[in-house]
């Protein structure tokens, strides 16, 4: 299954995490590390370009981040991101450069690439969001099963066990998710892949697709 592997996601020099891949196979693996990672990551940070607010909280210089804004820690804002009004980061969360949280967006144990866009009311919760990808107005993940049972990937080529209770949703890169859409557990998008507004999405998507419906995904023409 090539295609759920890291490296057929993510460019992963596009985030300061990059470390937290290496020796990993599926990018779902890393989520029980991602706090423990941060509090790790945050004390080699340069004080010259990041300050410390709060128990485990480190803020780039050149970030924006309103005063309305919550984040929790453990926590990493990266240079140039912007934290917008109301905007609530429970922990474990780390924010790429130049990427956008906006107004009453939720995150949680996630990491965001650089440029990566949750600008309105969009919950991310034990997620991975690639370079660029963009979540449209009041579109979630949908991160534990309604039966509490474990995630599972599923894909054409057949199930991967996880063992996590809690996954959301991993977007490669460039991904376009259309506004109040739902990522329900252990969603896959592949790179460069549009999701129609209004969507239910489960399992893998492939790369370079649009999604409009589960009966109805359509490779992009070039």
């Amino acid at each position: 299954m090539e295609y759920l592997k890291i490296q057929n996601l993510y460019k992963t020099d596009e985030t300061i995490a990059e470390e937290i891949f290496a020796g990993k196979t599926y990018p779902w693996e890393v989520l029980p590390l991602i706090g423990e990672y941060i509090i790790r990551l945050g004390k080699l940070l340069p004080a010259d370009r990041f300050e410390q607010r709060g128990e485990n909280v480190w803020v780039a210089k050149s970030a924006k981040v309103y005063p309305s804004a919550f984040i929790g820690g453990p926590a990493i804002i990266d240079e140039e991101a912007e934290v917008r009004h109301c905007a609530f980061i429970r922990g474990n969360a780390i924010v790429g450069k130049g990427a956008v949280v906006g107004n009453s967006t939720e995150l949680k144990n996630v990491i965001l690439f650089n440029k990566v866009q949750v600008p309105h009311y969009n919950y991310v919760g034990d997620s991975i969001l690639g370079y660029r990808a963009h979540m449209g107005a009041g579109s979630i993940t949908s991160n534990v099963k309604s039966d509490k049972t474990l995630v599972v990937v599923k894909s054409g080529e057949g199930n991967i066990e996880t063992g996590l209770k809690k996954f959301g949703a991993m977007l490669g890169d460039n991904v376009e998710v259309g506004c109040n859409s739902v990522l329900n557990p252990g969603s896959v998008i592949g790179r460069e892949t549009n999701i129609y507004p209004l969507s239910r999405v489960r399992g893998y998507i492939p790369e370079k697709s649009i999604y409009k419906d589960s009966g109805n995904i359509v490779k992009k023409e070039i």
